[in-house]
């Protein structure tokens, strides 16, 4: 029997601010970039549009739909930050078909890039919705289609367009893939389209939406055909807490159907995976998104491809990332759950004795996070879980003997009440936000403050290499102390550290500094001062214009090396040398 076409999904992929978030929000009316932590979406979601908006939407530029058999569009909002690599590799492998956003002006970036590289090895077409192009000079923005609203354009306009088109073709075409704008594609199976759009005002929405309607029904019939009474199948996109339904599940179904009742077997992280019965289906109304707080209407059955929400018991450890399968009456259900298991130790991380805790409250979120501290060089990782941050995690986290690395990084969780206890009582650093990069960049602030602090205070202890000249005409005192100006060359000099000639003669220890009357312990390079010494005579063992240097032993060099910058340690060997030639002469 011929099955039924289901519903495409699309995956919206992009750079970070190139307007993915608010290109369905265009769509669907509603406002969730503006809600997003940081604009920066942060999980995958599920937006359901159903043929009649589409339909609506493109009326000026098609009213004859005979043939088209596609109930709609899921969209599945990705995110766009490069550290979501893994949730948007995961998102794309649902995808049939995926639309690449690209600011006009801004081109392709480096996570552009990224996206393509998830396509290509995935093998998923997809349209590229050049957004922004209300910022070419100009250029005046309307609610239209683009191919309309391209004709009222002055051509000044319209050939700055056209140019940033060209070098979007020829940056693909480098890259293997043949482009154009989409009204001058005679073969879609061949060329990517290029669509201009304005997410801001609505231009070119109907025009993108044509093309991903045009595809999905020519190029897609065969593999969008499925058998409604198959088993369902789906991806767990998040895991919440429902005020008066408990834990319930974010999924996909991206096969089959799944109705109330139904057995179902659910991925979960360090155990058996859940067998459990669906208690009840919610499914967001159209064009709402599957993340925002709104009432959900209950349904009995659901059939791919559609965004739905579980509720059933005993999925509070259900893994967000995961598979969800139903298993048929009389099924093989030991089956399934080895399936289950065998893709959630794929989805596990590496960990190190060593290293630091992370935390997040997705799988996918758990990844993107390890895989943006890889890109930093950070890939010593103790622990990595998906939760909040406990008191375990802090105790875990005492055991790391690297300072830098007995530390705890959270994405989008909370820090429980006996954890910040027990991290303040054992000073273990927890640094928490909702948007990823941010997690690092406070982490990687804290370890650049703290390593300077600690390089101050051990240069503060240990003998650093300085070099000094006696300024002309500031002879003070001459001995019994000899006090005299000089100049800090390179390096810096301290109360209490010895002074030797370029011929290796010890000359004395410094008993006093003073800049402008006032006592200090320390002067850097480019100061000028004035010492006090009890041991030389000047005029005798220093004279002016003399250079002196910090007397620095062969057997502390290992201690400072690391403190040191590359003059401080050329000056260095310059001392040690100087030690070394006075040595032998002896």
């Amino acid at each position: 029997m011929e099955g039924q076409i289901r519903t495409p999904i699309l995956s919206v992929l992009g750079h970070i601010d190139h307007g993915k978030t608010t290109l369905l929000d265009n769509i669907r009316g509603s406002t969730v970039a503006a809600k997003e932590a940081g604009r920066v979406t942060q999980h995958i979601g599920a937006t359901e549009i159903p043929i009649d908006a589409i339909k609506k939407i493109c009326a000026p530029l098609r009213s004859d739909w005979t043939g088209i058999e596609v109930p709609g569009l899921l969209f599945i909002d990705t995110p766009g930050h490069y550290a979501f690599a893994s949730l948007r590799k995961r998102g794309s492998a649902l995808a049939d078909i995926a639309v690449l956003v690209v600011d006009v002006m801004e081109g392709f970036q480096p996570q552009t890039y990224e996206s393509l590289s998830i396509l290509r090895l995935l093998k998923t077409p997809f349209v590229i919705a050049l957004n922004k192009i209300d910022r070419i000079k100009g250029w005046q923005s309307s609610k239209k289609p683009f191919i309309i609203n391209y004709k009222d354009q002055p051509e000044f306009a319209r050939k700055e367009l056209n140019t940033r088109i060209y070098e979007l073709v020829g940056d693909l075409y480098d890259k293997g893939f043949s482009t154009d704008r989409y009204d001058r594609i005679d073969d879609f199976a061949k060329t990517v389209s290029i669509v201009p759009v304005c997410a801001q005002t609505g231009e070119g929405i109907a025009d993108l939406l044509l093309v991903l309607i045009g595809l999905s029904q020519k190029y897609f019939d065969e593999t969008l055909r499925i058998h409604l009474d198959a088993a369902g199948v789906g991806t767990i996109l998040e895991k919440k807490e429902e005020r008066g339904l408990g834990t319930t599940i974010d999924v996909i179904l991206y096969d089959g159907r799944l109705s109330q009742g139904d057995t179902i077997v659910v991925g979960c992280m360090n155990a058996e995976p859940i067998v459990t019965k669906v208690k009840a289906l919610l499914k967001p109304r159209a064009l709402q998104e599957i993340r925002l707080e709104q009432r959900f209407a209950r349904v009995k059955t659901v059939t791919a491809s559609t965004g739905v929400k579980i509720v059933a018991q005993n999925i509070e450890t259900a893994l967000s990332g995961s598979r969800v399968r139903m298993v048929e009456r009389g099924g093989d259900i030991e089956r399934v759950i080895a399936e289950l298991k065998s893709e959630i130790a794929d989805m596990k991380l590496d960990t190190f004795p060593e290293g630091i805790t992370i935390k997040a409250d997705t799988m996918g979120s758990l990844e993107a996070l390890a895989l943006e501290l890889q890109g930093e060089n950070i890939t010593e990782i103790k622990k990595a879980e998906v939760g909040n941050i406990s008191k375990r995690d802090v105790m875990d986290a005492t055991t790391v003997k690297d300072p830098y690395l007995a530390v705890i990084l959270g994405f989008s969780v909370d820090v429980l009440l006996d954890a910040r206890e027990a991290a303040m009582q054992n000073s273990i650093p927890i640094f928490v936000n909702d948007v990823i990069y941010r997690v690092i960049e406070d982490y990687e602030g804290w370890v650049k403050e703290a390593k300077e602090r600690e390089k101050r205070e051990k240069s503060e202890r240990l003998t650093t290499p300085g070099m000094i000249k006696i300024l002309p005409g500031c002879v003070f005192r001459q001995s019994k102390p000899a006090i005299f100006g000089v100049e800090v060359l390179c390096g810096k000099i301290k109360t209490g550290v010895a002074l030797i000639k370029a011929d290796g003669a010890n000359i004395g220890t410094i008993n006093e500094i003073q800049d402008k009357g006032e006592n200090i312990t320390k002067a850097e390079e480019g100061m000028q001062v004035a010492i006090s010494m009890r041991k030389p005579t000047i005029g005798r063992q220093i004279a002016e214009n003399d250079v002196l240097y910090v007397n620095v032993r062969e057997e502390e060099k290992g201690q400072i090396s690391g403190l040191l910058s590359a003059e401080e340690a050329e000056l260095l060997e310059t001392v040690l040398e100087i030690r070394r030639r006075r040595k032998s002469t002896i």
